[in-house]
């Protein structure tokens, strides 16, 4: 019945909630490298425009369409239109579940370099060394399934537990600890001669390398950091009280995300710059080329221990909402207990990125269209199946929908208008040109 389903204990814990869903690790390595990448501030500013616009817009369209429906993706599509508009929710529910069997590999990659921070291991100024640690780390045939397996079973703890219970008291913990950490490291980079010098380098705006391309990678990332197209604000939507105003807690996500990811950016670049380090390596930067920033400080293997608790934290706020969004289709569709759902499920994701995390080692040569099992899952979700997730969402809600949507959003005015056309029009054109860009 529809009494009993689960809601948000409060708004402050769903905005929590969906902020971590959001920040997820992209936020920390991702968004710093990207934009020292792509002329600094011009590129910030392009990423803000679109989270505040086009992001805002499409969260505000995912909540509602949750709220009204109280149901998941596949439940929604399916009460609302019927047919075949279902089959988007469960693509939107396969893009979820291919994306937790992958991310949670790099999320057991921060518990295994959380547990190397311990032991001291990783506290060194030698990259050949840092960068030995970590291939031969993620190379080896068990310790990141070992690894791998460790995150699964902590994403599990949090999901079992339920909405309120599990996933809305852990982010209460985990965000404000999340922001913590990250203001204590940044304060301590800050304190680095020469910091400042990479401060400006990270917010000054380069116009000359402002391109085509240059906003396309920022609305991809606007979209990406945002979990937008799998259907997971939806599901997260559908636990929201009827009285919770949809604008201001999109607002407050979309806020709270870009908040991180600028302070991801302080954290990150000014280190780069005072060591003279690559900020084009991507996950390597955060496991290859960071310690060595560690090892100069006073008191390092402590700030690596603070660093690596930092990226688990950012992994398990997006990972317990992407266990969750799969476990709708169950809990809704089937009406099944959460426990043995979220159980059986941790267990497929468990091994099925059992081939992902071997594509670093014992599999690395089974590759197909140049790409690794790994790269695959990746590049199958993120330019592929997210990007016509959020086309077909936008065109159902500006099109098929709209009366309800309009009716549901708590907008009026320009406003309503603004996100009737950003349905319509703005959001499916400006995606579509983002999937053509990347196939």
């Amino acid at each position: 019945m529809m009494t009993t389903r689960s809601t948000w204990g409060s708004k402050l814990g769903f905005i929590l909630a969906a902020a971590g869903s959001a920040i997820g690790l992209g936020a920390i390595w991702k968004f710093p490298y990207v934009t020292a990448m792509n002329g600094g501030g011009v590129f910030i500013l392009l990423f803000l425009l679109f989270s505040f616009t086009l992001g805002l817009a499409q969260m505000v369209v995912e909540f509602t369409l949750g709220r009204s429906a109280q149901t998941g993706p596949v439940g929604m599509f399916g009460q609302l239109a019927g047919k075949a508009w279902p089959l988007i929710g469960l693509m939107g529910i396969f893009a979820g579940f291919v994306l937790y069997s992958f991310y949670s590999v790099i999320g057991g990659w921060t518990i295994g370099y959380l547990v190397l921070a311990l032991d001291g291991s990783v506290v060194t100024g030698n990259t050949q060394v840092l960068k030995s640690i970590f291939t031969g780390f993620v190379a080896h045939s068990y310790w990141p399934i070992l690894a791998h397996a460790a995150f699964v079973l902590a994403t599990l703890g949090i999901v079992i537990g339920g909405v309120e219970k599990g996933i809305e008291r852990a982010s209460k913990l985990l965000m404000p600890a999340l922001l913590l950490l990250m203001l204590i490291l940044i304060a301590r980079v800050l304190t680095l001669p020469g910091a400042w010098d990479g401060v400006k380098l990270f917010f000054t705006p380069d116009f000359s390398k402002l391109t085509p391309t240059m906003a396309m990678d920022a609305l991809g990332l606007a979209f990406f950091s945002l979990s937008l197209g799998t259907g997971g604000m939806i599901a997260y939507g559908s636990y929201l009280k009827q009285q919770t105003p949809v604008l201001h807690s999109a607002m407050w996500v979309v806020g709270l995300s870009c908040a991180v990811a600028i302070l991801a950016g302080l954290m990150i670049f000014p280190a780069l710059h005072v060591f003279g380090l690559d900020p084009a390596a991507g996950p390597g930067l955060t496991f290859m080329t960071m310690p060595v920033v560690f090892a100069s400080l006073p008191l390092g293997q402590l700030w690596a221990i603070a660093f690596f608790a930092l990226l688990t934290l950012a992994a398990l706020t997006s990972s317990v909402s992407m266990l969750e969004l799969i476990a709708t289709l169950f809990l809704d569709e089937f009406k099944l207990p959460r426990r043995p759902v979220i159980l059986l499920l941790s267990l497929v994701v468990f091994l099925c990125g059992i081939p992902a995390s071997l594509s670093f080692g014992p599999w690395a040569d089974v590759t197909a269209w140049g790409k690794n099992i790994f790269e695959l899952m990746d590049y199958s979700v993120a330019n592929v199946m997210m990007p016509i997730g959020g086309i077909a969402v936008a065109l159902f809600a500006g099109w098929r929908v709209w009366p309800h949507v309009a009716q549901h959003c708590g907008l009026a005015g320009g406003a309503l208008w603004g996100l009737k056309w950003s349905c319509r029009v703005l959001a499916p054109v400006s995606i579509g040109v983002l999937l053509l860009k990347n196939l």
